[in-house]
C-alpha cells in the first residue's frame, strides 16, 4: 500500500514538472523575440532556446510515462455507493449533483473535525458555576429588569443629565410611553435622536439641525454618519445592565465632547481634515478628538 502511494506520489510529481515546462514553451513563443537575444543572429538564438524547451518537455513526458507504467491498476471498480446512479441521470441540472455531494462531504468532514477539537477543548476547560449557600432560608434577591422601569425614573435621569451640561438642550417626546426619544442638541454643531428602552440606550442617529428627526434615515452628510457609526460603538461599550444609569451618564459625558466636531484637531497628525473629514472619534476614556485612520 505504501509502495503504492509513492508511485502515486512520483507519477503526479512528474506530471507536475511536465506542466511547468509546458507552460515555458509558451511564454517563450508568446514572448517572440526578446531584447537579450541581441542584434545578431537573434533568429537563430530564439530556435535555439525553444529547441531546448521542447527536447526538456519531450523528456518530462518520457518521464510521466514511464512514471504511470509502474502504477498498479486498481482491482476493480471503486464502491462509490448510491452516487453510482446519478451517472443515469440525463437532466442537465443534475449531472453536477456528484462534484455538490463531494464537497458536502469534505464539509461536514471538516465540522465534524473541528467539533472533536472544540470539545476537548472544553472538557479541558469547565466553565461550571460554584455557589456557596451560607443559609438555607435564605432567599435570592429578585433582580429588577431595565426594560420596564416607571416614567418617572427615566425623567429625572434626563433631568439630572441636562443639570450636567448646560450648553446641551434635551427635548423628550414619548411617542411609545413610556419609553422615551430624546433630542439632544449641541449648540449648533449637531443633534442627536436617541431612543430609549427603559434606562438603557437603544438606538443613536446623529444628523444636523436642518435635517429631520426621523430615527431610523440616515444622515446625508457623511460626518454625522461616522458619528453615527462611532455613538454606536460606545453605547456597547458603555453599557452596564448592573448599572444603567451610570452607563446613561458616561455616553452623555462622552457625546458631550463632540461640541468640538469641527473646531478640535486631532490629537495625532494634529489636521483639522484628513480625507475630507474632521476628527470623528472621540477616545472612550480621554475624550480626545481623533481621525477614524488615526485612532
Amino acid at each position: 500500500m505504501e509502495r503504492d502511494i509513492e508511485q502515486l506520489n512520483s507519477a503526479l510529481s512528474a506530471i507536475k514538472v511536465l506542466r511547468s515546462n509546458v507552460r515555458n514553451v509558451f511564454d517563450s513563443v508568446s514572448n517572440g523575440l526578446r531584447a537579450d537575444h541581441g542584434d545578431e543572429g537573434k533568429e537563430s538564438k530564439f530556435v535555439h532556446e525553444l529547441q531546448e524547451l521542447l527536447t526538456t518537455v519531450n523528456n518530462n513526458l518520457r518521464d510521466v510515462e514511464n512514471a504511470v507504467s509502474n502504477l498498479t491498476p486498481p482491482p476493480g471498480a471503486f464502491s462509490l455507493g448510491n452516487t453510482t446512479y446519478l451517472s443515469q441521470e440525463t437532466t442537465q441540472e443534475r449531472q453536477a449533483l456528484y462534484g455538490q455531494l463531494v464537497n458536502s462531504y469534505k464539509w461536514t468532514d471538516k465540522i465534524r473535525e473541528y467539533s472533536a477539537v472544540a470539545g476537548n477543548i472544553l472538557a479541558a476547560n469547565s466553565f461550571n458555576k460554584t455557589y456557596k449557600t451560607f443559609s438555607t432560608t435564605k432567599r435570592r434577591k429578585t433582580q429588577t429588569s431595565n426594560h420596564n422601569v416607571p416614567p418617572e425614573v427615566i425623567e429625572n435621569l434626563i433631568t439630572s443629565i441636562d443639570r450636567l451640561f448646560p450648553d446641551v438642550t434635551f427635548t423628550t417626546n414619548r411617542p411609545l410611553v413610556p419609553n422615551p426619544v430624546i433630542q439632544v442638541s449641541l449648540g449648533r454643531v449637531l443633534k442627536a435622536i436617541i431612543a430609549f428602552k427603559g434606562l438603557m440606550i437603544e438606538w443613536v442617529a446623529v444628523k444636523a439641525h436642518a435635517e429631520s428627526n426621523d430615527l431610523w434615515a440616515e444622515s446625508r452628510y457623511k460626518v454625522f454618519r461616522k458619528v453615527t457609526e462611532n455613538c454606536h460603538a460606545a453605547m456597547c461599550h458603555f453599557h452596564s445592565p448592573m448599572m444603567p444609569e451610570l452607563a446613561v451618564r458616561s455616553f452623555m459625558h462622552w457625546f458631550h465632547s463632540y461640541n468640538t466636531l469641527f473646531s478640535a484637531p486631532c490629537k495625532r497628525c494634529g489636521n483639522h481634515l484628513h480625507t475630507t473629514l474632521p476628527p470623528t472619534w472621540r477616545d472612550l476614556r480621554t475624550l480626545e478628538p481623533y481621525h477614524e485612520e488615526c485612532k
